[in-house]
């Protein structure tokens, strides 16, 4: 059997008659398919009210993506509900509720947005990276809509190295051994990958407003699960301003426009706040593998975790350390306050400066 015949790709879709074609495209020319082995793909279109539907059947008459068995879902949700949270909750529902219906309950769901498209590999990367992870996550490449800016360019540069300094501190104090370098550190609903059956033992996708997906990346972890940032696994994601989720992609995306056009700082939290954050997570791993029981609970009251917060954390119920840290660690966190912040340019500096003994040595 082949892999695509246990799959199923789960995408909301609100108003995305332009882009919601050019997504079918790149999946239905995913390496292995065709119409004898087609990809199953699950739309939940969101209230919406441009055409998307008929987009894609006007595609399914014509027969351009015939490596595809397209279901679509319309949903007329109540203001209060219609947003991606609910969609993506609704495409992912339906779909592992199709493969169940197919005869493979522990088939695989993908998720990604109406808006992004994906490179031919994209389906058997995520299947190669699950064979080491529960969940996979797909690395972003930005896909400009218009000629790009160079200033702007530059700013999605500095803002990529930001990011890997930190994954550069985790791996020097906090290796995942599942998760090795290099990595990217994406894991958003226009990229994620994991089993229908564990999908449905953490209770499915939080149908959130906003920040669905990490909710169920943090589901996923608080279970024990590893979460692979596999960098064979990647995505192009729209660059526009004019976005169809509140707080989601399009909003940071006015944020480094307004900045990179006016030269504006750029602000994330200081690197002393990762070299924090980071070596207490080890602090905590090692905790959990090296106590059990009364001393275990001991140990942890030097973190400043409360009898309640132990109480909701069940050290002693968790099955790994994963899962422990995913539930301690948000805890220590929030206890910090707001992270203190640094301009993008001082901060690279200061990465530097942390790095340079580790790449000395």
């Amino acid at each position: 059997m082949r892999p695509s015949e246990q799959a199923v790709v789960c995408v909301p879709a609100r108003d995305e008659v332009r882009c919601l074609p050019r997504l079918l495209r790149s999946l239905a020319a995913q390496d292995g398919l065709s119409a004898g082995t087609p990809l199953r793909v699950l739309i939940v279109a969101n209230n919406c009210t441009d055409g998307t539907v008929a987009a894609v059947r006007a595609m399914e008459a014509a027969g351009e993506a015939p490596a595809l068995a397209i279901r679509v879902i319309e949903a007329h949700l109540e203001p209060a509900e219609a947003h991606v949270g609910t969609a993506r909750r609704m495409a992912l529902d339906a779909g592992a509720a199709w493969l169940d219906a197919d005869g493979h309950p522990d088939g695989i769901l993908l998720t990604t947005d109406a808006d992004a498209r994906v490179p031919r590999t994209w389906l058997a990367a995520n299947l190669r990276a699950l064979e080491g992870a529960e969940i996979v996550g797909g690395r972003l490449v930005i896909d400009p809509e218009q000629e790009s800016d160079p200033a702007l360019a530059d700013l999605h540069d500095r803002i990529e190295r930001y990011w890997a300094a930190v994954r550069r501190i985790e791996d020097a104090l906090d290796a995942p051994p599942h998760d090795p370098a290099p990595r990217h550190g994406d894991h958003t609903g226009a990229s994620l990958a994991l089993r229908a059956a564990l999908y449905r033992s953490v209770g499915g996708l939080p149908a959130l407003p906003r920040g669905e997906d990490n909710a169920l990346v943090a589901r996923v972890r608080e279970a024990g699960g590893r979460l692979r940032h596999c960098p064979e696994v990647s995505v192009m994601v729209s660059d526009r301003a004019a976005g169809r989720a509140q707080g989601g992609m399009a909003t940071e995306m006015v944020r480094r426009a307004v900045t990179a056009r006016a030269g504006l700082p750029y602000r994330l939290p200081a690197p002393s706040h990762w070299e924090a954050v980071i070596a207490r997570r080890a602090a905590l791993r090692s905790v959990f593998r090296g106590t059990a029981g009364p001393k275990r609970l001991a140990a942890l009251a030097a973190f400043g975790l409360t009898a309640a917060d132990l109480a909701s954390i069940s050290p002693d119920a968790c099955v790994n350390d994963i899962a422990f840290v995913e539930r301690a660690g948000p805890l220590c966190e929030a206890a910090d306050g707001p992270a203190p912040e640094m301009e993008l340019d001082a901060a690279l500096a200061a990465f530097d400066t942390i790095l340079r003994p580790s790449a000395a040595a």
